[in-house]
């Protein structure tokens, strides 16, 4: 299974949305440089390279930083309702969260906050039904909350504790390991790690982990990410002393996961190359003498996942020749040059594509997106079907902690009004049990959920969620979402921020558009490289069918992204500007040009293509937001976001677009950039900086859209 109060009366919408006329804004200066960079015989304008600069070593840089959030919180304070909005996120934040249980030895772990906690608290059980105590409480790492407990992974015999920890929202870690007995730290520290596995040898000696060569001096947070290797640290033994286990270096952008098979014989490697679930597959046989990798899957061709392995014979989800994925197996005895793959659970003929398989408790466990909704299907081993499992409604199912021997395993199950529930799962009995339920300050049967289907511009049908106050049935402001991009399905997921925006009389909508994985393969090419535009198209048409259905009134349309959905929010503002009453583009890849110059950027090619090479220069430049602002055109209400720690999407990105817009002739509605401190890409972030930023964001579009926020009674 995959990967993560009574109701208010309608409140009427006032006219001061199109009716008011927005006060001329005062920015702080920027600066303009006389930089061009010629590509392909066009003359391409920069004239905020400076502002790419590390805000914590160029001082400049920090000096606009600090003037910007000055302008922006003085306009933030004017905003009404901002008050009642973060007063109310609070209690509506304030429920007890349970994370997936992960079961080892005797013992169950699981992340726990208590409501308001910065940070979850991981907590330990000797037994299912034995007490909780706290093993890791990260919320005294910092004064500021903003030190996080990143990723954890208990030894095989539950031991010992394996754990990273990330600061003020970075992409890099520092692992760390606990005795779980004692609750003492360990010496072990090991440095400069970022997107890697984290693997137990089976007795616990030590763990397979991948690793960044230390960056250059000052360039911690802007350095490329180039030659990753994988590792095995010895427990009680300095990093300089870890294995090296697995390198390409003679490919230095390939990047390598390591994972131990259950009966810890083998050490499956992972290759990538970029974001497409494209892999090359290493494996090797730590149990002998001279371990020596042996390449199973060559050529960075086909997405190739580990599911599971019976000694040599081991079990694969793939998309070879099944663009909506299958299940395959193979056999490491077979010595040929290409190892023959079995057909064991072929591709879904009726549409439905597979999102991830596992074997738990002796049987073959997988998860399916049927329009874009969960549906988890149960195998035998030899492929034959064994029935499905009961999910408790339109929603999605999450996680799916568990071994291959043990009939005990967990799932999460969330939608859109349903708070996400945690349960136990007997894969004998097929029977699912409620194991951690929360009880939340609204009532979730107020709400409706229902899933639509619109034309794009070229006539493909696009799924779109539409949720909101079953009492809601008048135009209403609506905030629009939207990602569309790196094969990442958007499906049904609580948020506890959304209802905030929703028992006010708002409306949430959510574009399932191309670019995201929602029906495999073909949706994910039809919205990628040259047919990026494609994304755009869909998402300009879920607006234009909101407004042409009643949904949303006339003026009262907010669009929301973050990261790629960043980069979508500021493409659609410049090609619809018309179209949107407000923008709220977070995080956002914003100069389609210089991406792949910074930390993880230059993975993301296989979405957007290479800028060095022409065709794909040419059709990044025609909708790079940064590159395409229209002076002379009125555009909607926008409040940029991103934060100071940003090494996924670096600030800069933000920083660029928003100096662009408030240099621009787009009429005199605010163009405001909200920079966050001490915070990242979005993980990790304290509870507290959530609120802040949910209500500035919701107090925002409810200026520009017309929701006039009131208190909930």
């Amino acid at each position: 299974m995959r990967r993560i109060l009574p109701l208010i009366a309608l409140l009427s919408t006032p006219a001061t949305a199109q009716t008011s006329k927005a006060l001329p804004m005062t920015y702080p200066d920027t600066p303009r440089v006389d930089q061009t960079d010629e590509q392909f015989g066009v003359k391409v304008a920069d004239p905020y390279r400076w502002l790419e600069n590390d805000v914590r070593t160029d001082a400049k840089v920090q000096a606009w930083v600090d003037a910007q959030t000055a302008t922006t919180s003085a306009y933030l304070a004017t905003l009404p309702g901002r008050d009642i909005l973060a007063a109310r996120l609070k209690q509506l934040l304030d429920y007890e969260r349970f994370g997936l249980p992960v079961k080892k030895g005797t013992r169950y772990f699981y992340a726990h906050n208590a409501g308001l906690q910065n940070q979850a608290v991981l907590y330990v059980r000797d037994g299912l039904g034995g007490a909780g105590r706290v093993l890791i409480d990260p919320n005294g790492w910092s004064k500021d909350g903003a030190t996080a407990l990143g990723e954890w992974v208990p030894s095989e015999d539950g031991g010992k504790l394996l754990y990273t920890v990330q600061d003020g929202g970075t992409d890099w870690r520092t692992i760390k390991v606990l005795d779980v007995a004692t609750g003492q730290v360990l010496g072990d520290t090991l440095e400069w790690v970022k997107f890697s596995g984290l693997s137990w040898a089976k007795d616990g000696s030590g763990f397979y982990y991948s690793r960044f060569p230390a960056p250059p001096s000052g360039e911690k947070f802007q350095a490329l990410n180039e030659n990753q290797k994988v590792y095995f640290h010895q427990l009680g033994q300095p990093q300089s002393a870890d294995r090296l286990i697995y390198e390409t270096s003679d490919h230095p952008r390939r990047g390598h996961g390591a994972q131990l098979t259950e009966d810890g014989k083998w050490l499956v490697i992972t290759t990538t190359e970029g974001t497409d679930n494209r892999y090359e597959i290493t494996v090797i046989d730590v149990t002998t003498p001279t371990p020596t990798p042996r390449t199973i899957f060559k050529g960075l061709e086909n997405e190739w996942t580990f599911v599971g392995n019976e000694g040599a014979n081991f079990y694969w989800s793939t998309n070879k020749d099944a663009p909506r994925l299958r299940i395959v197996s193979t056999n490491l005895n077979a010595r040929s040059a290409e190892v023959p793959v079995h057909k064991v659970v072929p591709e879904d003929s009726h549409g439905a594509v597979l999102e991830s398989a596992a074997i738990l408790g002796g049987k073959l466990i997988a998860d399916y997106l049927v329009d874009v909704k969960s549906e988890v299907r149960r195998y035998n081993l030899d492929g034959s079907p064994d029935g499905t499992v009961a999910l408790p409604g339109i929603g999605a199912v999450v996680g799916g902690s568990g071994t291959q021997d043990d009939a005990e395993t967990f799932y999460a199950f969330t939608s859109f009004a349903t708070p996400t529930t945690i349960y136990r799962y007997d894969v004998k009995t097929n029977q699912s049990t409620v194991w951690a339920q929360p009880k939340v300050a609204f009532d979730p049967a107020g709400y409706t959920v229902e899933q639509r289907f619109y034309a794009s511009k070229d006539g493909t049908r696009v799924p779109m969620f539409v949720v909101r106050r079953k009492d809601v049935t008048a135009p209403a402001p609506t905030l629009l979402y939207g990602y569309g991009g790196f094969n990442i399905s958007v499906t049904p997921a609580f948020s506890a921020t959304r209802i905030a925006w929703l028992e006010q009389g708002g409306v949430l909508a959510v574009a399932n558009i191309r670019g995201g994985g929602e029906y495999g393969k073909a949706w994910h090419d039809g919205g990628r490289l040259a047919h990026k535009q494609n994304v755009f198209d869909d998402f300009i048409a879920a607006g234009e069918y909101l407004k042409a259905q009643g949904i949303t009134s006339k003026h009262g349309l907010a669009i929301q992204g973050g990261s790629n959905g960043g980069l979508l929010v500021g493409a659609v503002t410049n090609q619809r500007p018309d179209l949107f009453a407000a923008a709220l583009p977070a995080v956002g890849v914003m100069d389609m040009l210089r991406f792949d110059r910074f930390t993880a950027g230059r993975y993301w090619v296989d979405d957007y293509g290479y800028p060095a090479k022409e065709a794909d220069f040419r059709t990044l430049y025609a909708y790079s937001p940064y590159h395409n602002i229209r002076s002379g055109v009125a555009y909607p209400a926008i409040m940029v976001e991103t934060a100071d720690t940003d090494d996924r999407v670096v600030p800069g990105h933000s920083f660029k677009y928003a100096a662009a817009l408030q240099a621009a002739e787009i009429g005199d509605k605010p163009h405001l950039i909200r920079i966050e401190t001490r915070a990242g890409h979005g993980s990790g972030k304290p509870t507290d900086k959530v609120i802040a930023e949910t209500a500035d964001n919701w107090a925002f579009a409810a200026k520009w859209t017309g929701l006039a926020i009131k208190p909930v009674e």
